[in-house]
């Protein structure tokens, strides 16, 4: 089946989109929900390093990330997040994409994130882009279980790229 390509603009979030993201995320099982609170923050605070993608003033997608205070080159991407109206046009990959080509963003080196084990979606997005950026991909636990979440939560594996040159990617 092929899928008509979706006219998506990808712009910098702002607070107003706080309610939005929050939706959306709540939507795009089996992402878990943070509080609008913290949906507020990603979208205002850490907008350099978030993007959210439109289809005719519709929120249909989400990144939010920020750089790690002690390593400031590396991106902890938190969330992507694609709407049922959006899947199946690579909006994730452009999303992440969109970030590290932004002005600003072009001395990020690195990207860490956390994927359970069974997120398939997730894993074949960030192999697609560490093949993208030629860079290594590599993964250890992070958050376990039994461990960190009392057997609540699946393991959280902290799955790293890099180091690469985001300008491959223009």
């Amino acid at each position: 089946m092929v899928v008509p390509e979706l006219n998506i603009k990808l712009r910098n979030p702002n607070a107003e989109d706080g309610h939005a993201v929050h939706a959306l995320v709540e939507r795009c099982k089996p992402l878990d929900p943070n509080s609008m609170y913290c949906n507020l923050l990603q979208s205002s605070h850490f907008a350099d390093t978030a993007v959210a993608a439109e289809l005719e003033d519709e929120l249909v997608g989400f990144v939010s990330g920020y750089r790690i205070p002690q390593r400031p080159k590396t991106l902890f991407v938190w969330q992507v997040a694609v709407g049922a109206n959006a899947r199946g046009q690579g909006l994730a990959g452009r999303m992440l994409r969109a970030i590290l080509t932004r002005p600003g963003n072009e001395d990020i080196q690195a990207i860490e994130t956390t994927i359970t084990p069974d997120n398939k979606a997730s894993w074949a997005l960030f192999e697609s882009l560490a093949r993208k950026l030629d860079c290594q991909i590599d993964s250890e636990v992070m958050f376990d279980k039994h461990k960190h979440f009392n057997g609540e939560h699946e393991t959280e594996m902290l799955v790293k790229l890099g180091p690469f040159d985001s300008r491959k990617l223009k």
